[in-house]
């Protein structure tokens, strides 16, 4: 592994292209979670039945929205190593493949999310909540489509460094959502009142129209000329679609890891008592509300090392990847500085139960001690995204969360009687394990003689 000497400028120059492409995505990211927010608080002031339906339906919808996600953030990459390479004429034919993988993706998730009553019997659903459920589910599951041709549409756009779409369309459709679910819920404008389904259908509507604008916007704007996106029609090619997938199955994999994670520990919880989950929910919405600003960075790494790999800047790579990483540890010092300072008060902000915040306040501390490491394990990720080395990191996180993270948490909340505390000390666990081994095969796979075997132009 060759030695890296910074240069002061260029580390500035790194920092501020970097801070560019990662402003507007952290806000798109915040966006999502005020999405969720929204359809939560709708639901909470319409029943506490119908928000019981929402919380179940919407934990459902979020695996099918890792595995669309991670499927498409292949794009990206691929966009920008073009991009990079000066072949912006060739975009458009991997833009045409994507779309048709997004589609075939998003009928799947469209099926899938329409069939989930198993699913909903396995996790244990209150017998009364699963029509309500299941209505949610089959409402917006419409959305489906939408969601996977969005995200490639935003895939083009990021890996071209054009990141400000992305947060206007992700604010937009925020903005939309609040009235539109509103009336839905609870029948206003002279239309019945739909409860969970209103909502269901309000979130599947709006992804429509953040797609359809989107596309609009690509489809008009000067600077998505010259790459070639309609100057014919191509039918689906399974060498370029493999191509794509064999770089993006391996993130939903890791998306669906990540997120089935938390679901577990949910679940492990839940026998613990009704004052443990919700002091587990407290601290895990504080927790992910700060983790979409080293997740925006990550996306943001992830173009500016396709970027470098793309015109043969094997110190470019290098440059980004850990000016990135380093960027990303300065804005969790901060993340945890908050949780480690004031967990109390922020606590506090959720409720008024003096056992839930009790316990949530040590939750909090402790979600602050993973910061780091869950700064350097989602950088680092990024970073590897750009070279499109994914499998490795699947097999490494895979390991870290379910191989570590799960089992001593386990161990530690019911062998050791830690409860809660000892789910999340094994989160911190898996977290560190994770940061260490994606941060050591970033390391080496950035070396010149690795990157160029591992990421080739398509």
């Amino acid at each position: 592994m060759k030695s890296f000497r910074p240069d002061r400028a260029r580390v500035a120059r790194e920092i501020r292209a970097t801070v560019r492409l990662a402003l507007p995505l952290i806000l798109a990211q915040l966006a999502a979670v005020g999405t969720n927010m929204v359809d939560a608080i709708l639901a909470g002031h319409h029943s506490a039945h119908v928000l019981g339906a929402v919380a179940v339906g919407a934990s459902i919808w979020s695996l099918g929205i890792f595995s669309g996600i991670g499927v498409m953030m292949a794009v990206p990459p691929s966009v920008s190593q073009l991009d990079g390479a000066g072949r912006r004429h060739e975009v458009g034919a991997v833009f045409r493949q994507a779309l048709w993988l997004a589609l075939a993706m998003g009928m799947l998730l469209w099926f899938a999310v329409r069939h989930a009553a198993p699913l909903i019997a396995l996790i244990g659903v209150a017998p009364g909540l699963r029509d309500e459920v299941g209505e949610f589910l089959h409402a917006i599951s419409w959305g489906a489509p939408a969601l996977t041709c969005y995200f490639a549409l935003r895939g083009l756009s990021e890996g071209l460094s054009m990141t400000r779409p992305s947060m206007y369309f992700s604010l937009g459709g925020l903005a939309v959502l609040a009235p539109l679910g509103y009336v839905l819920m609870f029948g206003k404008l002279g239309l019945p009142p739909q409860g969970a389904r209103g909502c269901g259908i309000a979130t599947a509507l709006v992804l429509w129209l953040e797609m359809g604008a989107f596309a609009i916007y690509i489809a008009r704007h000067r600077n998505y000329r010259g790459l070639g996106l309609g100057e014919r029609f191509d039918p689906p090619r399974l060498a370029r679609i493999g191509e794509l997938l064999w770089v993006g199955l391996p993130m939903a994999v890791t998306l669906l890891a990540e997120g089935g994670l938390f679901v577990a520990v949910a679940l492990a919880l839940g026998t613990l008592g009704e004052d443990v989950v919700a002091s587990h929910q407290v601290a895990l919405n504080i927790a992910s509300f700060f983790f979409m600003i080293p997740l925006g960075l990550a996306m943001a790494i992830t173009v500016r090392v396709g970027h470098a790999v793309g015109r043969g800047d094997a110190s470019g790579v290098r440059y980004a990847g850990f000016c990135g990483i380093g960027l990303t540890l300065v804005t969790q010092l901060v993340s945890a500085g908050l949780m480690l300072s004031m967990p109390h008060v922020i606590a506090s902000l959720y409720t008024r139960d003096v056992a839930v915040i009790a316990t949530a306040t040590e939750l909090i501390v402790l979600a602050g001690f993973f910061q780091f490491s869950d700064g350097i394990q989602v950088a680092s990720n990024g970073a590897l995204r750009g070279l499109k080395d994914t499998r490795v990191p699947m097999v490494f996180t895979l390991f870290a969360y379910w191989m570590v993270g799960m089992p001593v948490g386990w161990w530690l909340a019911f062998r050791q009687g830690l409860g809660a505390r000892g789910m999340w000390m094994g989160l911190i666990a898996g977290l560190s394990v994770a940061a260490v081994l994606l941060f050591t095969r970033f390391a080496r796979s950035s070396s010149r003689e690795r990157w160029r075997r591992a990421s080739t132009v398509t």
